[in-house]
């Protein structure tokens, strides 16, 4: 699977003037490679690739395992930049150029490589293993759907315990340590709780604050497993039932997240997606508070291509896993947000299939 992954980024390279390739980005070189150790670039050369390291793989499972077909080397000196050690094994294999990721690298770390191979054209590889990512294969989405459940999982329990008194940093902990019991790589993102008056924002950071009776509780989290990472937020009622305006802004929120994902389909362009989810919130006088997106991809990364935005050019594709998150924050009051992460399947296929599975019934807890 990774060497076929390889193989189609040295056929576009090839097509593109390159000899070779060196790929930097953490998450493109786990792709390609199937393990990322710390530090680690891949070379994609004119003879064999390289994974090139600043010290010996260790093997944990947050970092992936490097496919046993592929060379791994170990730089002779522990300090030393595996970029600048590619530029110069490429050169020595025979390559004329190198495509690299710009948009990766420091200025420095540019001009160390071309010092070290200065008759190396290095050209811009861009976005390119990026695009390459966005469709995901069954085992990409197999993956995406075990993070999903261990999402699911912790975020149950936790809704089963007693929420009143407790600190949103507790609570946020104690997500996080759920997700590793259940056998996570760890949380895919910092975990998010807002209570009252700061729910419903879309990147809060817990506080001091306690959950009190009558709250908004809005919680965002995501299980990251084998390195693919999934996204679930839900709001809900602390302690009694929920006030009429409580009612009113959770049946808007969730009409909204319900058309994006009623909207999620092949060929569906990216900003149609976001308008389906925006325009009931705008229509109710919420559009200047509003996210600048209201989903993206998700992978090996929380925030991947493609952006479901006003602005975003694209259309969507089958196989391409993406999150659905309208909310609104009111100051002062709080707000709503209900985020779900889906795989986009034709209409033959069921339509869009959802990974996250914790109701989004507005309960009382």
């Amino acid at each position: 699977m990774h060497a076929v992954r390889r193989g189609l980024l040295r056929d576009r390279c090839a097509a593109a003037g390159s000899a070779a390739a060196l790929v930097s980005r953490p998450a493109n070189v786990r792709y390609l490679a199937g393990g990322a150790p710390p530090g680690a670039v891949l070379l994609l050369g004119p003879g064999e690739d390289v994974l090139l390291c600043p010290r010996a793989p260790t093997g944990e499972s947050g970092h992936g395992r490097p496919d046993e077909a592929l060379r791994v080397d170990v730089l002779p000196v522990p300090d030393g930049d595996p970029v600048v050690e590619a530029a110069g094994l490429a050169a020595a294999s025979g390559a004329d150029s190198l495509a690299v990721e710009e948009h990766d690298l420091t200025v420095a770390r540019h001009r160390a490589m071309a010092k070290a191979a200065p008759r190396l054209l290095l050209a811009d590889l861009g976005f390119t293993v990026e695009q390459q990512r966005i469709v995901k294969d069954e085992e990409e989405i197999g993956c995406l759907r075990i993070a999903a459940e261990i999402t699911d999982q912790a975020l149950g329990e936790l809704l089963e315990s007693i929420l009143v008194g407790r600190t949103e940093r507790h609570l946020a902990l104690e997500l996080e340590r759920r997700l590793v019991d259940h056998g996570a790589d760890g949380p895919a993102f910092a975990t998010s709780v807002a209570t009252g008056p700061n729910s419903g924002q879309g990147r809060h950071r817990p506080t001091d604050r306690r959950v009190e009776e009558g709250d908004f509780l809005s919680v965002r989290l995501g299980a990251s497993y084998h390195g693919y990472r999934c996204e679930i937020g839900r709001t809900f009622v602390i302690g009694t039932a929920p006030a009429d305006w409580q009612i009113e802004l959770y049946d808007l929120v969730f009409a909204a997240q319900r058309g994006g994902r009623e909207a999620l389909a092949p060929g569906a362009a990216y900003r149609e997606v976001d308008r389906a989810a925006r325009q009931p919130l705008e229509s109710a006088g919420y559009g200047e508070g509003l996210q600048p997106w209201t989903g993206h991809g998700v992978g090996l990364e929380i925030e991947e291509d493609p952006q479901l935005a006003p602005t975003a050019m694209g259309k969507l594709d089958a196989c391409v896993p993406v999150t659905v998150e309208p909310g609104v924050h009111l100051p002062g009051r709080g707000g709503v947000r209900i985020d779900d992460t889906l795989v986009v399947r034709p209409e033959a296929d069921g339509g869009p299939e959802l990974l996250t599975m914790t109701t989004k019934e507005l309960l009382a807890l």
